[in-house]
C-alpha cells in the first residue's frame, strides 16, 4: 500500500489506528510529538512487529516546516494530533488554538501543496454541543460549548474550506466518545476504572469522585473508531463530507459508572467533586449519534454496538487496566486536568 502519515500516532486513538494500518499492510509514517525523552507515547506499548515496521517522525504540528517534511511522499494523511482535554482548555485556550487550528491549517496546506490523495481530519462530537434533536446527524447545528470544542469546530472548517477552495481531498470524521485500552485517565471510563481498582487494592469500599453524572454519551470502542478512519480513507464519496462515527447507543455517565462497578464486582458510591464539574453553560448534556451516513457511505458499522457491545468493550478495557504495567503512569488518587 502507499505510504500513509498518522499525526498524533503516539496517542490513544492514533496508536490503535497505526496498529490496524500495519496489519492492513500499509507503509506507515508515525508523526509523534517531539520530547526530550524521545518517547513515542503509546507506540512504545505496541507489539514489536508494529514498532519495527513503522517510520517514526518526531515534530510538532504547530511547525509548518516540520509538517511539510512529514507529509512529503505520503499518499494519505490521517490527522489526529490535537489537544483534547476539555478542562485544560479552560486554563490554556491559546494552546488549543495553536495546536488544533493552526496545526490543522499546516496539515491541509502541506497536503495541498504536495498533492496528497486523501486527508482524513479528526473532529469530535463535542462540536455539536448539547443535542438539539436526537439522534445527532451531520446536519445538526454546531454549538461548541468549551474552548476545546470551539477550536475543533474551527479546525473542521479550515479543513473543509481547503476542499471547497482548492479541491484538497478532505474527509472530516467526527467520532463520538471513544473509549478503550490506553485512554487517558482524564476521560470518564478510565477515571472510574482506575479509582475503583485503587479502592479495591486499598481494601476500601468503591467510593469514587466524578463530576456531573446526568449527561449522556454515545461511547464507541477504539477499534471501531480506528476502523471508521480507515473506511473513510478508502471511500471516494466521502471527499468533502463530514461523517459521524458512533454506536447509536445512549447511556448516562452515572449508569456507565454503575455498569463498570457491576462488571468489576465492586460496590459503588459516587461523590460529586466540584473541581470535576464543567461550568454550567459549558456542560454538554446529551450526545447520541446517528451513524446511518457512515453505514451507507462508508460501509462502516460498529462491532461493539448496543448495551451488549458496550459491556464487551468495557470488559476488554477493564482487563487491560488490570495488568499492572499498563497503568503505571495513571494517577487515580488525584484529578489531572
Amino acid at each position: 500500500m502507499p505510504k500513509v502519515l498518522v499525526t498524533g500516532a503516539g496517542g490513544f486513538i492514533g496508536s490503535h489506528l497505526v496498529e490496524q494500518l500495519v496489519a492492513q499492510g500499509a507503509d506507515v509514517r508515525a508523526f509523534v510529538e517531539y520530547n526530550s525523552l524521545g518517547s513515542w507515547g503509546w507506540l512504545e506499548q505496541t507489539p514489536p512487529h508494529v514498532r519495527d515496521s513503522i517510520e517514526i517522525f518526531c515534530g510538532d504540528v504547530r511547525d509548518s516546516h516540520a509538517v511539510r517534511q512529514a507529509v512529503q511522499g505520503c499518499h494519505t494523511v490521517f490527522h489526529l494530533a490535537a489537544l483534547i482535554g476539555i478542562p485544560y482548555s479552560y486554563l490554556a485556550p491559546e494552546s488549543y488554538v495553536a495546536t488544533n487550528v493552526t496545526g490543522t491549517l499546516n496539515i491541509v496546506q502541506a497536503a495541498t501543496d504536495l498533492g496528497v490523495s486523501r486527508v482524513v481530519h479528526t473532529s469530535t462530537s463535542e462540536v455539536y454541543g448539547t443535542a438539539q434533536q436526537v439522534p445527532i446527524d451531520e446536519a445538526h447545528p454546531l454549538n461548541p460549548q468549551s474552548p476545546y470544542a470551539a477550536t475543533k469546530a474551527g479546525a473542521d472548517q479550515i479543513a473543509l474550506s481547503y476542499y471547497r477552495s482548492f479541491g484538497t481531498p478532505v474527509t472530516v470524521v467526527r467520532p463520538f466518545n471513544t473509549y478503550g485500552p490506553r485512554q487517558s485517565a482524564r476521560a470518564v471510563i478510565p477515571t472510574v476504572i482506575t479509582q475503583l481498582a485503587t479502592q479495591v487494592q486499598a481494601g476500601q469500599p468503591g467510593r469514587i469522585k466524578l463530576g456531573a453524572i446526568r449527561p449522556t454519551r454515545d461511547f464507541t470502542f477504539v477499534g471501531d473508531t480506528a476502523a471508521g478512519f480507515r473506511a473513510a480513507a478508502g471511500c471516494d464519496a466521502a471527499v468533502g463530507e463530514v461523517v459521524n462515527i458512533g454506536t447509536n447507543f445512549e447511556i448516562s455517565v452515572g449508569d456507565t459508572a454503575a455498569l463498570i462497578a457491576e462488571i468489576m464486582g465492586v460496590p459503588l458510591e459516587i461523590e460529586t467533586s466540584d473541581e470535576r464539574l464543567r461550568p454550567d453553560a459549558s456542560e454538554v448534556e446529551r450526545l447520541w449519534c446517528d451513524n446511518s451516513k457512515a453505514a451507507k457511505m462508508l460501509g462502516w458499522t460498529p462491532s461493539y454496538s448496543g448495551r451488549e457491545g458496550f459491556c464487551r468493550g468495557l470488559r476488554e478495557t477493564i482487563d487491560w487496566f488490570g495488568h499492572g504495567e499498563n497503568h503505571i503512569g495513571y494517577k487515580a488518587d488525584i484529578y489531572n486536568v
